[in-house]
């Protein structure tokens, strides 16, 4: 049976951040970083692999770890500050598969290589110019990031830069971009050496300086570069200075021509209505890193939310997106991201598939040190990362406090159970369809050692496409919200 489909997409022990989703034989493969939960840096474990069929899914196989940090010649000794950070797959014309990837303490751009699309990969080589020489170890701009596309005409182009100055420890004495991404073409016979020539190439996205009093000075490069080519167009996408936020440009050619497209998505909805600025956002904020898929005619942005009260614990979710007459319209999270429609209206679900959870004072833009619990909610799990038990639950859920989900089919749903560990008596979980409407629930809730069930009815007449928001009510409420149940 196929089975329905949450963000996030993988299960909630796993935290595969900066996906790039890739179609082979009829399944959907996503390679992306591997943070572990809780980790005290990004991108700490080695390449895993998992894959869905493009017709189910909310059915994702786990095909294990691909490729170890260790087979890299160049890895360094410490991980801590050195991890394998954001890669892309691409189909050479031998019909295999290259992974292009990024080492921190390494400032080059590695390839590995396999006969499946999540087999186990082997180390190949360094992308480099015709005299041997690495690209990054010619005082270029920090490499970082690399995004692949394999164009229709059988040519291979590479994608990489990263702008941001502000990070001395991953720079390691290189400097930021201040032109932007920058392009390389490569030879497909190797899939290794540079053919563009010895001299750095841009594309045109702009960043910095050279953004102001253009189409890029809201949405300036910043990272996590990727390519995607729709109808004959090439969609460069990539996180902007601000972060947060997804952008793309488009333009006819792959190398040139970029012209500023807009927000694809925004892991704190900044940019959608209501939501005008990082103060306003719908979840604490960090960093972002994805890109678009097209699947079954139906266009997707896949992207990465913040867990944990710090940043290095991002776990992958997508969305599906407009897109009419050659343009991408902002998607908005929801919890049913990959669902094709609202989820069902009966049924069991973990709080963990919340996509708008902040307190009475709003949200943070995290960093790599937890944000005091304070009056805020967050999502986390319980004991140390791990590779199976899906116990992931927002946590502090706090007077004053809302956790969101969207969207659901409620036309047949009469009564909402939540399940809560913790202290609150006199308390109470109020319900509503709308972020600041009225309650169409209020559930009295009283202190629970541990979890235990509390159920109100709902009312007739809700539609087919409604969001679920929850807070607590009374003083001194604090709880584990683990899960609710829908009848």
């Amino acid at each position: 049976m196929k089975k329905q489909a949450f963000n996030p997409y993988l299960p909630s022990w796993e935290y595969v951040p900066d996906a790039e989703p890739h179609i082979v034989n009829g399944r959907v493969y996503v390679y992306g970083s591997h943070d572990l939960f809780n980790g005290i840096n990004f991108c700490l474990g080695d390449y895993v692999c998992w894959s869905a069929p493009v017709d189910d899914l909310g059915n994702w196989t786990y095909h294990g770890c691909i490729f170890k940090r260790e087979q890299d010649p160049a890895a360094p000794k410490i991980r801590v500050t050195n991890g394998l950070a954001a890669p892309d797959m691409v189909v050479g014309p031998d019909g295999r598969y290259y992974l292009y990837y990024f080492m921190g303490g390494t400032k080059m751009i590695s390839v590995a290589v396999c006969d499946e699309p999540a087999g186990k990969y082997e180390f190949l080589g360094y992308v480099h110019y015709k005299d041997g020489t690495p690209i990054g170890k010619r005082n270029e701009p920090f490499q970082f990031d690399p995004g692949c596309l394999m164009d229709t005409d059988g040519r291979l182009y590479l994608y990489t830069g990263f702008a941001f100055g502000g990070n001395p420890i991953l720079l390691d004495g290189s400097q930021p971009t201040k032109d932007g991404p920058m392009f390389f073409e490569i030879d497909t016979s190797d899939m290794l050496t540079v053919i563009s020539g010895d001299e750095l190439r841009y594309i045109g996205v702009l960043t910095g300086e050279k953004a102001k009093g253009t189409p890029f000075e809201q949405q300036p490069f910043g990272e996590a570069s990727s390519m995607r080519k729709f109808n004959g167009k090439y969609y460069f996408i990539y996180s902007s200075l601000n972060s947060h936020n997804l952008c793309y440009a488009v333009s006819d050619y792959p190398d040139h021509g970029f012209e500023y497209g807009g927000i694809l998505v925004s892991c704190g909805d900044i940019g959608l209505p209501g939501v005008p600025d990082v103060n306003h956002a719908r979840m604490c904020t960090g960093n972002t890193h994805g890109s678009l898929i097209e699947i079954n005619g139906k266009y997707y942005i896949f992207y990465h939310r913040h867990t944990n009260r710090k940043q290095s614990s991002r776990q992958a979710c997508a969305e599906e997106i407009r897109f009419e007459d050659g343009k991408f319209y902002q998607a908005e999270m929801t919890s049913c991201g990959l669902n094709d429609g609202p989820l069902a209206g009966k049924g069991h679900y973990p709080s963990y598939i919340a996509c708008n959870v902040y307190g009475k004072n709003g949200t943070k833009f995290m960093s790599m040190i937890k944000y005091p619990k304070a009056s805020n909610p967050f999502i986390t799990q319980k004991g140390s990362d791990r590779e199976e038990g899906p116990d992931q639950y927002v946590s502090n859920f706090c007077t004053g406090c809302t956790v969101g989900f969207k969207y659901f089919d409620l036309r047949e749903t009469r009564k909402i159970t939540v399940n809560l560990q913790g202290y609150g008596d006199g308390c109470a979980v109020t319900v509503r369809t709308q972020e600041h409407g009225q309650p169409i629930c209020r559930i009295p809730v009283e202190k629970a050692l541990q979890e235990k069930g509390f159920t109100g009815e709902l009312p007739a007449g809700l539609g087919e496409k409604e969001a679920l928001y929850f807070s607590v009510e009374g003083k001194g409420g604090t709880f584990d919200f683990v899960s609710f149940d829908l009848a």
